[in-house]
C-alpha cells in the first residue's frame, strides 16, 4: 500500500438525487467469491440530497454532514483516519468544482486522508458495476448516464472514458426515474384538462399520491428536490404499464432513449459488456423487457449483465485502488479527477496542469 500501509481503511462517499451515504471498509479486504475491490463495510445515510447552489454542488453543505458521518463510522471501527477516500457526486463534471477546490485539505485535515477521487456519480456506478474492467455501463436511478471505458488498444489509441446523457432534468437525463415520472405526471394533467394524450390512470395515481391534480404546480415547483419528487412518479408509471397504453408508451420511449445512451458509448467489442445499475430498474419487466430488447436491436454483440454493485461499493472500490496503488481506470478532469497530498501538505491533482496547490491557511471546519 506504499505510503499509506499504516493506515487500512478507505471510506466511499455517494451523493445522488435520493440523498447521500456514507460507507467504510477495509483498503485490502475482498469479498467472498473474489471481486474487485472490497464491499462496503459500515454506512451511513441521508435521503436529504446534497445542497446546489450558485457554486454548483455546495462543498460545505455536503462536508457538514459527511464528516461527522465518517468519524462516527471510523469511532465505531476503533480506527483513526483514512488513508483514501472517493467522493462520487451526481453533476460532478458540470457543478463540481467547489468540491474539487474545498474538499481536498478538509478531508485531509479532518480524516487524515491524503489521497481522493472525485468522481461523477456514473463513474462510481461504473465502478460498483464492473470493477475496472472495459464495457458500458448505464445507471438509471433519478438520472440517467451512460459510461463507456474504452480498452487501451481500441481503434489504435489509447482507452478512455466515453459518456452519454448525465446532463440533468432539464436538459436530458433521457429515460431516467425524473424523466419517466415528468411524463407521467404531464399525461395526468392531459387527462385532468380534457386534453389530447392524456390517462385516466396515471391522473388517479397523481391524487392518490400528491393530492388533487390542480394543486400539484404549486407543491412541486418551490421544492429544492424536484427532480427526487418527478423520480417518486417513476414507480407509477411502471404500475400502470399492464394496463395504460399511454403509460406503457411511455416506457417504450423512455427504453428506447436508454439504449441509445448504451449504443453512444458501448465499445465495438465482441462479447463485452454492458451492466445495468440505478434503482430505476427495481421496475422490473415494464421497462426492462423493452429496454432488453432495444439493447439487443442495437447492441446485438454485447453482453447484457446485473451490476455486480452499486455507486457505494464502487466509491468504495476506487478509493482502495487509490490506496493500493491499483488504479486503472481513466483520470479525466471532469469524470474522475484523483488528488494527492505530498508530506508538505500541498496537493496535486492529477489529470489536469499546474503546479501543486498549496494548503490554506485556515481548514474548513464542517458544522455539526
Amino acid at each position: 500500500m506504499g505510503g499509506q500501509a499504516e493506515r487500512a481503511y478507505v471510506l466511499g462517499i455517494d451523493s445522488g438525487g435520493s440523498g447521500v451515504r456514507v460507507a467504510l471498509a477495509r483498503a485490502d479486504a475482498r469479498p467472498e467469491g473474489g471481486g474487485d475491490g472490497p464491499a462496503p463495510g459500515p454506512t451511513w445515510s441521508s435521503p436529504t440530497p446534497a445542497v446546489v447552489g450558485d457554486r454548483g454542488i455546495d462543498a460545505e453543505s455536503l462536508l457538514a454532514r459527511v464528516v461527522p458521518a465518517a468519524r462516527a463510522l471510523l469511532d465505531e471501527a476503533g480506527a483513526y483516519g483514512v488513508a483514501a477516500v472517493c467522493v462520487g457526486a451526481a453533476g460532478m463534471a458540470t457543478l463540481g468544482d467547489d468540491l474539487r477546490a474545498r474538499l481536498p485539505e478538509a478531508l485531509a485535515r479532518s480524516l487524515g486522508a491524503r489521497r481522493l477521487a472525485l468522481a461523477a456519480d456514473g463513474v462510481t456506478a461504473y465502478a460498483g458495476a464492473l470493477g475496472q474492467r472495459p464495457g458500458a455501463v448505464i445507471a438509471a436511478g433519478t438520472g440517467m448516464i451512460a459510461l463507456g471505458v474504452l480498452p487501451d488498444d481500441a481503434g489504435g489509441g489509447g482507452g478512455g472514458w466515453r459518456r452519454a446523457d448525465g446532463w440533468g432534468h432539464l436538459l436530458g437525463d433521457c429515460g431516467g426515474g425524473a424523466w419517466i415520472g415528468r411524463a407521467g405526471l404531464e399525461a395526468a394533467m392531459r387527462a385532468y384538462d380534457g386534453r389530447e394524450g392524456g390517462s385516466r390512470p396515471l391522473l388517479a395515481r397523481l391524487e392518490a399520491v400528491f393530492g388533487p391534480a390542480g394543486e400539484l404546480p404549486g407543491k412541486l415547483y418551490p421544492r429544492p428536490d424536484r427532480p427526487a419528487v418527478l423520480a417518486s412518479f417513476a414507480p407509477e408509471v411502471g404500475r400502470c404499464a399492464d394496463r395504460d397504453p399511454v403509460a406503457d408508451a411511455i416506457l417504450r420511449d423512455a427504453a428506447r432513449h436508454i439504449a441509445q445512451a448504451a449504443e453512444a458509448v458501448c465499445p465495438a467489442v465482441e462479447g463485452g459488456e454492458v451492466a445495468l445499475t440505478g434503482g430505476l430498474f427495481r421496475m422490473g419487466d415494464p421497462l426492462l423487457a423493452p429496454l432488453r430488447a432495444e439493447l439487443a436491436t442495437r447492441l446485438p454483440h454485447a453482453r447484457v449483465t446485473e451490476a455486480a454493485g452499486d455507486p457505494l461499493t464502487g466509491a468504495v472500490r476506487l478509493a482502495s485502488a487509490l490506496a493500493t496503488d491499483s488504479l486503472r481506470l481513466p483520470v479525466d478532469a471532469a469524470l474522475l479527477s484523483v488528488v494527492r497530498g505530498g508530506p508538505d501538505g500541498t496537493t496535486r491533482q492529477m489529470g489536469t496542469d499546474g503546479p501543486p496547490s498549496a494548503p490554506p491557511e485556515q481548514s474548513i471546519t464542517p458544522s455539526d
